[in-house]
């Protein structure tokens, strides 16, 4: 008998927990698992599911106008944002049962409660002492406010998909994914949005031929930019809101949506009494196995603020659970890891980007910039579509892989897979395109655009 209630407790029932858990629990493990707020976390409740719900929502107001050019009369009356968020919510309800339902289909004991540490083997959970064994921490992360006066006044991503109405006019501040997506929905649903941002472009860590091309794609929708500007206050007048950006200008609209950043979820679970180490934003130190500084206490997800994505901690709580429990011991690489931004229109990209692959060596870029098919016809601004190869000039092997346009995230999936293996130039060339779709660029993109990282390779 072992001296512990669970050979495995796992703080957290968001994606990367829940798999966790219920791998562990398959492999013969007693398994302990416990959730304060929503099963599925943030991905499924305020995160990916509702927002590309409300993406979808946002592209069939685009449809119905583009139609009359395709021959369809088509009358609309306006967007109704309570039907969408009764069957936003209903999928959203129905994903928790899922959730809970697979948690005790293979096994494991539920807590919905908080935990906290008491030691590195003991929690408090919801007030009862637990043991365990083995400890992962998986309780993702969570969006803040500026520290400017008013920010109260303002909202956070979570607090969109609680809106009873759609504001006429929406300030988003902040170009990171989720500030651009949400502006996009936004948009789409027929808010006057403004966008602020402290840089010159958006998106700062992607390819710079997609940042420069996303910023006029939302142009050309509309969105109004305010680059180069921080937030100073924010104030109510009657009404409405003002924000004062640092500078002098303001911006008067009725809803103010904060999307500067995220930190991990670690306040208040107490790790320094179980020996665990934080960097000085809060995130959970690990080693390569994603083992804290305690020996037995693993953390995977947005907790650690590393490659923040649903699948990736998906990916490493599935391989920890395999490690621990299933004599398979492995793990995840972080590299060439493809994913998507649901802007209007959407981004994927895998790799590198072309600054990174030239900083380390000779490379091709290859370049098409082209408008797809569907709006040759429907003539929509702001629907051009770019994709980008990056190849090493020594290898041939495809570094980076970048698209702007329609589909982008469904076809950067399949070519996520020829980056991650490796291919080369000569692999992609010799594949024959599907016709006519825009995925086929991908595959005929014959000329070379540019060179790039002669310079950083001769000096050395």
């Amino acid at each position: 008998m072992s001296r512990y209630d669970f050979d495995l407790f796992v703080i957290g029932g968001g994606s990367g927990g829940v798999r966790c858990a219920r791998i562990a629990a398959t492999h013969g493990a007693r398994v302990g698992i416990a959730e304060e707020r929503f099963w599925g976390g943030t991905c499924v409740n305020v995160g990916c599911v509702p927002k590309k719900i409300m993406v979808n929502a946002a592209e069939y107001g685009q449809w119905a106008e583009d139609a009359a050019a395709f021959g369809w009369s088509i009358e609309t009356r306006g967007f109704d944002l309570a039907t969408l968020a009764a069957a936003r919510d209903a999928e959203v309800a129905r994903l928790n049962g899922i959730y809970g339902r697979l948690l005790s289909g293979a096994g494991c004991t539920i807590f919905e409660a908080r935990a906290t540490f008491i030691d590195a083997h003991t929690l408090d959970v919801g007030g009862r002492r637990v043991t365990a064994e083995r400890i992962v921490v998986a309780t993702g992360g969570r969006p803040v406010r500026p520290e400017i006066p008013g920010a109260e006044l303002g909202m956070l991503s979570d607090d969109v998909f609680g809106l009873k109405a759609l504001p006429r006019r929406v300030t988003v501040v902040g170009s990171g994914y989720i500030g651009l997506e949400f502006a996009c929905i936004l948009r789409g649903l027929g808010a006057e949005v403004d966008l602020v941002y402290r840089a010159d472009l958006p998106l700062r860590g992607f390819d710079q031929d997609i940042r420069v091309a996303v910023k006029e794609a939302m142009e050309q929708q509309g969105i109004r930019q305010h680059c180069g500007h921080h937030p100073g206050r924010l104030d109510r007048l009657g009404d409405h809101l003002c924000l004062n950006l640092r500078g002098g200008e303001a911006i008067e609209t009725d809803a103010v949506l904060f999307a500067t950043g995220r930190v991990p979820n670690t306040a208040g679970l107490h790790l320094d009494a179980a020996g665990i180490a934080c960097t000085a934003k809060g995130a959970i130190e690990v080693d390569e196995e994603h083992r804290t500084t305690a020996p037995n206490i693993y953390a995977i997800g947005d907790v650690l603020d590393r490659m923040n994505l649903t699948p990736v901690a998906t990916a490493v709580g599935h391989a920890l659970a395999d490690t621990l429990f299933g004599n398979n011991p492995r793990r995840v690489s972080y590299r060439n890891i493809p994913t998507a931004v649901f802007t209007s229109p959407p981004i994927g990209t895998v790799g590198l980007t072309e600054a990174d692959a030239a900083a380390l060596g000779p490379v091709d870029v290859y370049l098409a910039r082209f408008t797809p098919m569907r709006h040759t016809i429907s003539g929509r601004p702001g629907r051009k579509t770019l994709m980008k190869l990056i190849v090493c000039q020594e290898t041939r092997k495809v570094l980076g892989a970048h698209m702007l346009g329609e589909d982008a995230g469904e076809i950067m999936q399949g070519i996520g897979i020829a980056v991650a293996a490796g291919l080369t130039k000569e692999d992609f060339d010799r594949t024959i395109g599907i016709h006519p779709t825009a995925a086929e660029e991908f595959v005929t993109l014959r000329t070379r655009t540019r060179e790039a990282g002669v310079q950083a390779a001769a000096a050395e």
